[in-house]
């Protein structure tokens, strides 16, 4: 199997991204504790499967090789041996309606 993105990683991504849209609307309580059967909806804290984690490594790495390999693509094709952001801006709008 490839080498894919570190589980620990995404999720503390997925932390700051929780924690920040808590401040905006302070309604999502992140905290790294199961939930409780007597814990509201509101108070809940927002976590991660294991098991999500690591299909969202797996996608993460798929998304970045697809990226690559169309960038690439793109660069022989203009006959150049290094990848520029501008080839992966020509190739992200159809990447993004892909995925």
């Amino acid at each position: 199997m490839d080498a894919t993105f570190d589980p620990d990683l995404i999720h503390a991504i997925f932390k700051m991204v929780w924690s920040r849209r808590a401040e905006r609307n302070e309604e999502i309580d992140v905290v790294d504790v199961e939930v409780g059967a007597g814990t509201s909806k509101k108070s809940r804290p927002t976590t991660a499967n294991p098991s999500a984690l690591r299909v969202s490594c797996e996608l993460l790495r798929l998304f970045v090789t697809e990226a690559i390999e169309r960038t690439a693509i793109i660069a022989e094709a203009e006959g150049i041996n290094k990848i520029e952001p501008t080839q992966l801006e020509r190739i992200l709008p159809q990447l993004l309606l892909d995925f």
